[in-house]
């Protein structure tokens, strides 16, 4: 398994509120673990959201004696969503804040996925990009209802007003989607600062022709500012391995 993993203020923020975490080997029971958070509030409140709620996240799933990645991730996001409300509460200055998530653990042949707000894990091959999440997002319910095309939908003034998000209240509604894999698949996980300033298929075609994993995601943060940079980026890239692997 390869990863490469990189964050950028972007071309109009002072602040990076991005926030990412890649491990190649376990994380508690899981056998490896990739996140991206787009924290909100704020610029210290967005900040600290997406930083807190990965920390929370990863002392969560170390403590997790379980063995099913599905309800460990449930768990550990549950809980990174009670501690934001809790320091939110406890702090003024926090008030308000909340947090993207993204991530998925690879077991196997196995990708699982989990997305709440409009961070986004695409899977690409030789053929295609595919988006597996789905935006939690205004826009983006305004699409599957037919009121917007799909090309309306990316410049449209409501983008960044999502639906979903770890710090919003009490109960946190988490997507769930598990995904096989064939060799050359690549996962890629990014928050809305690549997605939104980088069509789908300019995106396949950086990574089909970058040599490494640290090209592809420097090119992809590249293009992200040449074409307006109005958000923070986050880009996490991995290239799973699919040998035969024992699932339990």
């Amino acid at each position: 398994m390869k990863s490469y993993s990189i964050t950028d203020v972007g071309q109009k923020r002072t602040v990076n509120q991005d926030f990412v975490f890649t491990s190649e080997t376990p994380v508690g029971n899981l056998p490896n673990l990739f996140v991206v958070a787009d924290g909100m509030g704020g610029h210290k409140a967005g900040d600290f959201a997406s930083s807190y709620a990965v920390e929370i996240l990863l002392s969560t799933i170390r403590e997790d004696e379980n063995s099913n990645p599905v309800k460990i991730i449930r768990a550990a996001i549950e809980n990174a969503n009670t501690q934001l409300l809790r320091e939110a509460s406890d702090n003024e200055a926090m008030s308000g804040m909340g947090t993207t998530m993204v991530l998925v653990t690879i077991v196997g042949h196995y990708a699982y996925v989990a997305n709440v707000g409009d961070s986004r894990l695409y899977l690409i091959d030789e053929d295609k990009i595919s988006q597996i999440t789905k935006d939690h997002s205004l826009v983006e319910e305004m699409v599957r209802m037919g009121e917007i095309s799909r090309d309306d939908a990316r410049n449209h003034p409501d983008k960044n007003i999502i639906t979903r998000a770890l710090g919003a209240g009490r109960d946190v509604d988490v997507d769930f989607f598990d995904i096989r894999l064939t060799p050359g698949d690549i996962l890629l996980l990014c928050s809305d600062g690549l997605s939104n300033m980088v069509p789908d298929e300019d995106i396949r075609q950086v990574i089909m022709t970058s040599e490494t994993l640290e090209e592809t995601g420097r090119r992809l943060v590249s293009m992200a500012n040449d074409n307006g940079g109005r958000d923070n980026i986050a880009v996490v890239l991995v290239e799973p391995e699919t040998k035969e692997v024992e699932v339990c």
